[in-house]
C-alpha cells in the first residue's frame, strides 16, 4: 500500500467512525427521549382525541376524571393501584371512536380526594356508582385493572340495573387480603407494593414516596447493584423537581413506568392492602356471584420468581375460581405482564368490544395463548 492509499484508507475509516458515532448518538438520544417523554406524548394524543379532564363532587368528595367524545355507549375505566386515568392513554383514542369513555381517578390517586376514610373497596365502589348516576345518567359498561378490577365486580354486583357488561383486567381476586397475599412464598404485589407503602409511613426522613420506593422496591432489588444507582437518581430527581412525575433518561421506560404516577398517589391507600382494611366486610365469592352482566376476564399467565414469589396477580387455581364463580364469564389468558392494556392494547380493546357485544354464552369458556381471538362461549 502506498502512502497515498494509506492516507485515503485512514480518511475513509475516519468518516465511517464519524458516521457510526453520529448514528450511535442519535439512537441514544431517541432512547433517552422516549424514557423521558413517552407518557406525555400518549396523554397528548388522548387529549387530541377529544378527552377533557373534569371533576365531580360525589357526597362531598371530589372524583377527577377524563371524558371523551360521545361516540357510543358509556364506558367507565377504573385504573389500578398507583396509577390514574392517564394510565389508559395508549387505548383512549381507539376506544373513543365507538364509546363514550369516562376514565376516573380512584380515591387516593391523581386529583381525586385523598381522604383515608374513603380508602375501602366499598366506599370507593359506592362513590363510583353515585358518580355514574350523576355524570353518566344511564346504562354503562365497566372495565377495571388490578385493584380497579376488584372495584368493578363490586360496582357490577351493586348496580345491576345499569351495568350492562364488564371487563376484569388481571385483578388479584382471591389473592388480595394480607392472608392471601402472603400465602406460600407471597406475591409480588405484597413485597413490591404493600410492604413498601407501609414502611414508608413508619418513617419521616424521606418525604417523596417515589424515592422511598426506588430504594426499597422488590423489583429493583432484582437488579442487584443497579438499585442503588436508580434510587439515588430518583431521589435527586424528586429533590430537583418536587411534585413532578419521576422519570429517568437512562433506565428503560418499562422498568420505571410503574413509578410515573407515584407522586400523585397516597401511600395510605396502599397501607389498606397491608392491613386488610381495603376489603373490610366484603366476601369476594359472594360479590362475584352477584354479577348479572356478561363478563370478560383477561388474565396474564401465571409465573413465579426463582424465590417462589407469585409474579402474576393470581394463581391458576384463583383464576379458575373467578371463572366458576361469575355466572356469565369468559376467561382469556395470555402471556403478558400485569399491564395488559399497555403491553397488548389491541387485546384490551378487543375485550371491551366483546363485552359490549353482549354475545357471551351462558357456558363458561377459557382461551389460552399469546396469539388468539377472544372467544365467545
Amino acid at each position: 500500500m502506498t502512502k497515498g492509499q494509506g492516507r485515503k484508507a485512514l480518511k475513509i475509516a475516519g468518516v465511517v467512525a464519524g458516521v457510526v458515532l453520529v448514528a450511535a448518538g442519535v439512537v441514544i438520544g431517541l432512547y433517552c427521549d422516549n424514557n423521558l417523554h413517552a407518557e406525555e406524548r400518549l396523554i397528548s394524543k388522548a387529549l387530541e382525541a377529544g378527552f377533557a379532564e373534569k371533576q365531580e363532587s360525589v357526597n362531598g368528595a371530589t372524583i377527577n376524571y377524563a371524558e371523551g367524545p360521545a361516540n357510543g355507549p358509556a364506558l367507565m375505566l377504573v385504573h389500578g393501584q398507583g396509577m390514574e386515568w392517564e394510565d389508559y392513554a395508549s387505548v383512549l383514542p381507539e376506544l373513543s371512536k365507538r364509546y363514550h369513555v369516562f376514565a376516573v381517578d380512584c380515591f387516593g390517586h391523581g386529583e381525586s380526594a385523598h381522604e383515608p376514610a374513603l380508602y375501602t373497596c366499598a366506599a370507593n365502589g359506592d362513590a363510583l356508582i353515585a358518580f355514574a348516576g350523576q355524570v353518566i345518567g344511564g346504562d354503562y359498561l365497566l372495565s377495571g385493572h388490578s385493584s380497579g378490577g376488584i372495584l368493578v365486580p363490586y360496582i357490577a354486583a351493586h348496580d345491576t340495573g345499569h351495568v350492562k357488561a364488564c371487563v376484569l383486567e388481571d385483578p388479584p381476586l382471591f389473592r388480595v387480603t394480607p392472608e392471601e397475599a402472603q400465602g406460600n412464598a407471597g406475591t409480588f404485589a405484597w413485597y413490591d407494593g404493600y410492604i413498601v407503602a407501609h414502611s414508608f409511613l413508619q418513617q419521616d426522613e424521606v418525604t417523596a414516596y417515589p424515592a422511598w420506593y426506588a430504594s426499597h422496591s422488590y423489583l429493583f432489588g432484582l437488579f442487584g447493584g443497579l438499585q442503588k444507582m436508580l434510587a439515588d437518581q430518583t431521589a435527586a430527581f424528586c429533590a430537583e423537581h418536587p411534585g413532578e412525575h419521576p422519570v429517568n433518561a437512562f433506565v428503560p421506560r418499562d422498568w420505571t413506568r410503574g413509578m410515573y404516577f407515584m407522586n400523585d398517589w397516597d401511600p395510605r391507600f396502599g397501607d389498606t392492602f397491608y392491613d386488610g382494611s381495603w376489603m373490610a366486610g366484603i366476601d369476594q365469592a359472594a360479590m362475584l356471584s352477584q354479577i348479572k352482566c356478561p363478563t370478560v376476564y383477561v388474565k396474564a399467565s401465571t409465573n413465579y420468581g426463582d424465590d417462589g414469589v407469585l409474579y402474576a396477580a393470581t394463581t391458576d387455581e384463583d383464576a379458575a375460581r373467578i371463572q366458576e364463580t361469575i355466572p356469565n364469564c369468559t376467561t382469556t389468558e395470555l402471556k403478558s405482564g400485569h399491564d395488559i392494556h399497555v403491553e397488548h392494547p389491541d387485546v384490551f380493546v378487543k375485550a371491551i368490544d366483546q363485552a359490549a357485544s353482549s354475545k357471551l354464552g351462558r357456558s363458561p369458556s377459557v382461551k389460552r395463548g399469546q396469539d388468539f381471538e377472544l372467544s365467545t362461549g
